[in-house]
């Protein structure tokens, strides 16, 4: 009987294992790996002292793949060269730097990977991974550490340089545009939050920078800037705040070009307010300019009559930086630019914002007879309409109503530009919602008077302005008829009261004019109305 027992639970046993093994299906592979690289070894051993060697090894538990380590890898005090990095592009359990600068002497070096090392396969990061030696006979053990803000937007940018120049008898004001600071750091990619370690007794200058070239120095033209005006001395425990901002940069002009056959471009840098274009080639009798900024770009148009040329010098001259430059611009094959109309808006349109019609090409005549306007109705709509030369645009001010289809017709010649080019038949149909479909905000401010006057500005999610109210005295601010989404709320201390936000400027000890933003976001909904209360701190 207990043979055949056995017998029978063998079988049992033998089948439930073949049908397992009959069983169709893929393996679990086990759970997710979570887990970053672990560093087991280095050569020579981090916070060496006296240090001769001319590479290091960091040795880790599992196969590592580097990841953006051009941007993540921060040697600190910087050096001139670059370490060469290996391997690149395989897989390995270690990783090598190899200096090609010679160290400086009796130094302390920190060399941070930020999260460029990672696992092969999940690509978990090695986070603040660093490896610290001593050229001396000790490793400077001192302390910084803060928050990187931007000046204008609600967040800074990723990859901030955060950077100590050591006060010396060689330091000026003008080091920063000329070599790298004495220690550095980053903020990476995900935190505004800056250390900077081992560290030496002494008195610094402390910057930020949003260094697009990487060559830690600041080139005024591309990077923002933060600086801190007082003396940094250490040892202290502080902890600072750095104010990220673009300059405004210096009146430079670039190398014109011929871009069409009927235009010239001048792009510049800084203020161009006050430069004069004139040609020293003489033209010919029949040859008409004029001269137009570029909408939304630095650039200077210099629109002609098309001619016969091979060449034509001008002098560029700007009387407020007292500077003449002398420009050579050749003949070249390139198109004729026509005239091109582009209104603001298309379709719906918004209750707040004007009607306009751009041209690409200059204005010269508008013949408001060749224009007309009807509603849903077929009614003649009252409007009024300008040319604005400056901005090279035709204005139109009619009254928008509510649930309304409106029809705006130009016929051939109602707009003529600079070169005697018309319009073909164009019609605009545009329409407007209900203002059940759209919200209010009232918005107040409690903040002592001394903060006036303030610009308040309602932007949206991606930091696009949609609306702007200036305000010089308290009061309280009606956003009306907006679409219905979530907005974030910027108050602009307007100092000089010249209705814009100003910037900063390093060298002349400026900082920008102070912006505070509404700490919660403000859902609009259709409908509805909505009264929010920032109470405000100078």
């Amino acid at each position: 009987m207990i043979r055949r027992f056995v017998a029978f639970l063998f079988l049992f046993l033998l089948a439930a294992a073949l049908w397992q093994c009959a069983r169709r299906g893929s393996p679990s592979g086990g759970p997710r790996d979570i887990t970053p690289p672990q560093l087991v070894k280095t050569e020579p051993d981090s916070m060496t002292i006296n240090f001769k060697a001319k590479r290091i090894r960091l040795y880790f538990d599992e196969f590592i793949k580097l990841q953006d380590i051009q941007n993540q890898l921060i040697v600190s005090p910087p050096l001139k060269y670059q370490p060469e990095i290996r391997p690149q592009g395989a897989a390995s359990k270690y990783l090598e730097l190899k200096f090609k600068d010679t160290l400086r002497e009796n130094t302390t070096y920190t060399i941070n990977f930020g999260q460029s090392v990672q696992d092969n396969n999940e690509g978990n990061p090695s986070s603040f991974l660093t490896y610290v030696f001593s050229t001396g006979d000790y490793i400077d053990s001192l302390k910084v550490s803060g928050v990187v803000k931007d000046a204008f937007k609600r967040k800074a940018d990723p990859f901030i340089s955060v950077m100590l120049y050591e006060i010396d008898t060689a330091y000026t004001d003008s080091t920063i545009f000329k070599r790298p600071p004495n220690y550095i750091t980053n903020t990476l990619d995900s935190t505004i939050i800056f250390r900077l370690k081992n560290l030496k007794e002494g008195q610094y200058k402390l910057f930020a920078l949003k260094d697009e070239a990487k060559n830690n120095i600041f080139d005024q033209n591309v990077d923002k800037i933060a600086y801190m005006e007082d003396t940094l001395t250490l040892p202290n425990d502080s902890t600072y705040l750095l104010t990220l901002f673009k300059e405004v940069p210096n009146y430079n002009m670039a190398v014109p070009s011929l871009a069409a056959q009927n235009r010239i471009q001048f792009g510049y840098f800084g203020d161009a307010t006050d430069i004069e274009i004139n040609p020293l080639t003489p033209l010919p009798d029949t040859v008409r300019t004029k001269i137009l900024k570029q909408r939304d770009k630095d650039t200077l148009n210099y629109w002609f009559t098309p001619f016969e040329m091979d060449s034509i010098v001008f002098t560029v001259t700007n009387e407020k930086a007292k500077v003449i430059d002398t420009f050579t611009v050749k003949s070249r094959k390139v198109g004729l630019d026509s005239l091109q109309l582009n209104a603001n808006q298309n379709g719906s349109l918004n209750f707040n914002d004007p009607f306009y019609i751009a041209a690409n090409t200059p204005l010269k005549v508008l013949d408001t007879t060749k224009i007309s306007m009807m509603d849903q109705d077929s009614l003649a709509v009252s409007y009024t309409a300008g040319m604005d030369t400056l901005e090279n645009k035709v204005d139109f001010n009619f009254k928008v109503e509510p649930n309304q289809n409106y029809q705006l017709d130009l016929l051939p010649g109602a707009i003529t530009d600079f070169f005697g080019e018309t319009n073909d038949t164009i019609v605009y149909n545009l329409s407007t919602q209900s203002y059940a479909d759209l919200g209010n905000l009232r918005f107040n401010i409690e903040a002592d008077s001394s903060a006036y006057p303030l610009i308040v500005e309602l932007i949206d999610g991606q930091g696009k302005l949609k609306r702007e109210i200036f305000a010089p005295e308290p009061k309280a601010l009606e956003f009306n008829n907006i679409e219905p989404a979530k907005y974030f709320i910027r108050v602009i201390f307007d100092k000089n009261a010249n209705q814009k936000w100003d910037t900063g400027d390093y060298l002349e000890k400026r900082q920008p004019e102070k912006v505070s933003y509404y700490p919660d976001t403000v859902e609009v909904r259709a409908n509805w109305e909505l009264e929010e209360t920032f109470r405000l701190q100078d």
